[in-house]
This record gives structure tokens, sequence and C-alpha cells, in this order.
């Protein structure tokens, strides 16, 4: 049997009368490439938040790797492992870009907090840190600040960094968003690669990038799970299409 490291069961979201998710049971699969997508106002990002407790569920259960953490706190999920991204890009603008996935790496050395303590601690990064690079293919602005990175590549830090962190599953919020076409084509490239032996969850309005490198596509409208399976199933649902596209 597939083994889901991730399991959302009846989950629902009421803000002031309105449902934005009402009812959502989704399974991601352990190594998968799994893609939430749906037409705006579908309750993607609503959905991602209560899976990464910036959103309190009102109704609903959250399962990791069997372990309720329904009540849990972003914190306490994060150190088990469940690492996201967001819409809009965050990096630490006047940090180098070393410097910036650093910061991730900082928690193995237990210092997190040590504000007094010398710079020249964190020299015993700097190697893991240019692996980490590498594997983003931005080993070569190691030096630059990251305000002066474009968009794309400053997308891919924030998925070094997010590596940084050792997630065991990586949820990414619209990666491709504002993007241009050779920005796209290098993030979705990259996407795949850090996807081996981890697993993603992501959102993503881009069909040609869900079509490319997703196992399975979980499709929201009004809040609820309209389809779900392969982009091939999916793509060729009547209610999928007509969600998208109107009657």
């Amino acid at each position: 049997m597939p083994d889901a490291i991730l399991k959302a069961q009846g989950l629902r979201k009421d803000f002031r009368g309105f449902r934005a998710v009402d009812g959502v049971d989704l399974e991601v699969q352990r190594g998968h490439i799994h893609a939430l997508i749906g037409p705006n106002g579908a309750g993607k990002t609503t959905c991602f938040n209560l899976l990464t407790k910036f959103l309190e569920p009102s109704a609903g259960s959250i399962l990791f790797n069997g372990r309720d953490i329904t009540r849990a706190r972003p914190a306490e999920i994060a150190r088990q492992g469940v690492i996201r991204s967001f819409q809009i890009s965050a990096v630490f603008s006047h940090m180098t870009v070393l410097q910036n996935v650093r910061v991730g790496l900082q928690r193995r050395l237990g210092t997190s907090f040590h504000f007094w303590k010398r710079g020249s601690t964190l020299k015993a990064l700097d190697a893991r840190a240019m692996e980490l690079l590498a594997q983003v293919d931005l080993e070569r602005f190691a030096g630059d600040l990251a305000m002066d990175l474009p968009y794309g590549r400053k997308r891919a830090l924030e998925i070094a960094t997010t590596l940084a962190m050792e997630p065991e599953l990586m949820l990414l919020d619209e990666p491709t968003a504002g993007m241009g076409l050779e920005d796209v084509a290098r993030v979705t490239a990259l996407i795949k690669r850090v996807a081996a032996g981890r697993t993603i969850l992501m959102v993503e309005h881009n069909m040609n990038i869900v079509a490319g490198i997703s196992d399975r596509i979980t499709v929201l409208q009004r809040g609820s799970v309209l389809a779900e399976g392969r982009y091939e199933e999916v793509s060729s649902n009547p209610q999928v299409i007509e969600a998208y596209m109107g009657s």
C-alpha cells in the first residue's frame, strides 16, 4: 500500500460565516510531487495555511507521519520536518546569498538565538551552504547580496534555504508566480531535481508545470475537492474543465 506522509480529513475553515475550506480530504504519498490546483478563490492558499498551521482549522484533522498535528504550532511542525515557502519572495535582502542559506543551517549548531557569538562560529556551515547553492545553481552568486538577484533566482535561493532546514515534506506556494518563461523553466527543473528523495506538495496555477512534474493532482473548487488523480485523468474531467473554462 502507498505510504502517506500527510493526511487531512474533513478539513474545514470558516471566516465569520464564510466557509473557505469545506470538508477537504487530502492524502500526500511519500516521495511524490502532489499539486493542489483550482480556479481563483478555490481555497488553495487557505488549505495550505491550515496544513502548515498558520491558520487553525474549524474542524477536521491533520496527520503527519501518523502523528496528529491538528493543534500543533507552526514552529513545532517545522521542527518535525514540514517546511513551506510563500507566494511572495522571502529572503534577507541585505545579507549575501551564502548568509541566507547559513541562517537555515544554523539550527544544526544549536546557536539560532546566540546573538552574542562571533560570526566566525558560522564558518563551519559554509561548506554545506555551498553544496546547497550548487544544487540550485547559485554557487557563483554566493557573495552577492540577495537583493541583487533576479526574481527567479531569489525563488531558487528560497528553495536552497528550505533545503537547509532538512525538510521531510516541502510545501511550495505558487513557486513560479510572477516569473517570465525562462525563470519558470529554470525553477520547474529545479523543483524536479530537488524532489529526488523528498516529498513536495505545491500550489501552482501554471498547468504546464503541473502536467510536467506532478505525480498526483487535487483540484479544489469553492473550498471542496472537485477531482483527484493523475494529470491525464484530471485534465479530461468535464467538471474540472468547466471550473477553469466556464460552461
